[in-house]
């Protein structure tokens, strides 16, 4: 089993299922609990865009990166990315996978309609902004200026320059 399988099962174990699995028991909802009709209309809107976008993300990683995303806390899970992308979703965010994840993370807890998974999610946030900050440094390493560049062209979730 190659290294590419093992980090998309352990991205979509981790972000797809486990954060939300949390989030549900940290809600104390019922097994089978499904909220009234216009949160989980609101919810469904925002959870198949967020995660449209982080497949995007990886799929745009995996062609034009020839590599994967996932490099835990500077343990390398799957193969890193041999080039920087700076166009499709890296065009307006640099991590549209984390992006999409929150994005996904929203809709679960407007689903929940509950504060508790607001603080697994805070928690989420804070790792993962940890996370992405050693990964600055690594891609400032494997890109130089190039990298440098970008970052200041693209933010790193929203691009909200006005250029």
């Amino acid at each position: 089993m190659g290294r590419n399988f093992i980090g998309y099962l352990l991205g979509f174990l981790v972000f797809v299922a486990g954060i939300p699995a949390l989030m549900y028991w940290a809600a104390g909802r019922p097994l089978l609990w499904v909220p009234s009709l216009a949160p989980a209309v609101l919810a469904v809107c925002l959870m198949v865009p967020g995660l449209a976008l982080s497949i995007w993300s990886i799929v745009y990683m995996k062609k034009v990166g020839e590599g994967n995303p996932f490099d835990a806390y500077n343990h390398e899970v799957a193969p890193r990315t041999r080039h920087l992308m700076t166009e499709g979703p890296y065009g307006f965010s640099r991590n549209p996978m984390l992006l999409g994840i929150y994005i996904y993370d929203v809709g679960v807890m407007i689903w929940l309609w509950s504060a508790w998974p607001l603080l697994v999610f805070a928690l989420e946030v804070v790792l993962l902004t940890l996370q992405v900050r050693s990964e600055e440094k690594r891609l400032e390493k494997d890109f130089g200026e190039e990298y440098v560049a970008y970052k200041q062209r693209v933010g790193r979730y929203f691009n909200f320059s006005s250029k």
